[in-house]
């Protein structure tokens, strides 16, 4: 017994939460943490249609201790949260690749695979839904959905809390960020997940810069997509508002489905409404040129592909078996290709990745937290194989 608590105390040694919020985030006398931002001293929304550089951001989540974000991180990228110990949610959300996974389907336990990519994180906590169907309104609520999802970490309710209650030394950290709770609840499990979702702040780009009045941190041809972007012709702006680039609201454009797919219904199903049949939420261009594929299910390869989708006509795409309603604002601006370039290169100047998190060495649970970032797409690969073989 002396000699497992000395090996207990030597490993729970090396995880302590820190006591410091992260970057871009100031401690409040409450000892909660705060985020500060230049936008934040802008108050006009008038222009955000339009695409308006100096805009005030919309309402944001904040208020969490600096222990409880801290624990979030370590449990972000802990395969202790999946079924068999596989997997992390960094596994689909990996920091590289701008919190996505570089797959146009993710692949969680067993190789299986979803039926939607993974959405980027950054500055989710602007965003008052979640998923690509709009089906969470909270963080704590869109975290579930992953951890119990048999085609993603496939873990119940009753075994996590069990594995995380055998763990020591998760008990340990889970008491210093909740002093409140006896044990580990789930809603603790799922508050410190959020609490580091939202740390992740993503609002330091060369646009921002240009935004902020630097006006040299563009080039003239970056600028100038910049000027087809928030166009009336391309009204690219018009749903992808600056600063957060999204409006967070659902719309149906009219994406093909990729390699002879199922049409995929998207918000339908989550409104019980048919008018939004194939519609799906608007996601956000920051660090845009890091999550390659795009749309809903890796639909398009490159971006160019994508902007090109929006000058091919209205409802080109659109199965002829299938009435949708699309979105008003996707009409016909019939683009140059010297216009599609030019917007492709000003979503580079989205890219901002300064104030990403750093990745544990270790996680409390002790197993490998760079297996679990590399797992998944070794099992894409055995899983097509598999497919290939007629296994599936």
């Amino acid at each position: 017994m002396l000699v497992l608590m000395t090996v207990f105390t030597s490993h729970a040694s090396e995880f302590v939460l820190s006591e410091r919020c992260p970057p871009s985030f100031d401690l409040d006398e409450q000892g909660k943490c705060r985020l500060v931002t230049r936008y934040q001293w802008y108050t006009s929304v008038q222009d955000r249609g339009v695409g308006g550089t100096r805009t005030a951001l919309p309402a944001h989540r904040d208020g969490f201790t600096p222990a409880q974000i801290d624990l979030g991180r370590l449990l972000f990228f802990d395969p202790i949260l999946s079924k068999d110990g596989s997997v992390s949610c960094a596994s689909c959300h990996q920091p590289e690749k701008g919190f996505s996974d570089g797959l146009g389907k993710s692949v969680g336990i067993q190789g299986k695979r979803g039926q939607r990519s993974a959405p980027t994180l950054w500055n989710v906590a602007f965003l008052d839904r979640f998923f690509w169907d709009g089906r969470a309104n909270t963080l704590e609520e869109q975290a579930a959905g992953p951890l119990f999802s048999p085609v993603e970490m496939g873990n119940s309710p009753a075994q996590l809390l069990s594995t995380l209650n055998q763990d020591p030394i998760y008990v340990s950290l889970f008491k210093q960020a909740f002093p409140d709770t006896d044990g580990i609840a789930l809603e603790s499990v799922y508050q410190a997940l959020a609490g580091f979702q939202v740390s992740l702040i993503s609002l330091n780009s060369r646009y921002d810069r240009y935004a902020h009045g630097h006006h040299n941190a563009l080039t003239q041809r970056e600028i100038a997509g910049m000027n087809v972007f928030r166009s009336f012709v391309a009204r690219c702006a018009e749903c992808h508002q600056p600063p957060l680039f999204t409006n967070n609201q659902i719309a149906v454009i009219g994406v093909p489905e990729k390699n002879g797919d199922p049409f995929d219904a998207g918000a339908e199903a989550t409104f019980n409404a048919k008018k939004l049949r194939g519609g799906f939420k608007v996601p956000t261009l920051r660090n845009i040129t890091l999550t390659e594929p795009y749309m809903h299910a890796g639909n398009f390869e490159s971006l160019e592909e994508s902007v090109e989708f929006y000058t091919k006509g209205r409802g080109h795409a659109v199965p002829e078996n299938e009435t949708l309603q699309l979105h008003w604002h996707i009409w016909e601006p019939n683009l140059t290709r010297e216009e599609v370039l030019l917007i492709v290169e000003f979503l580079g100047t989205l890219t901002d990745e300064s104030l990403i998190p750093a990745i544990p060495d270790k996680v409390p649970s002790g197993r490998s937290v760079t297996q679990a970032l590399q797992v998944q797409s070794t099992l894409f690969t055995d899983s097509q194989a598999r497919t290939a073989q007629g296994e599936e």
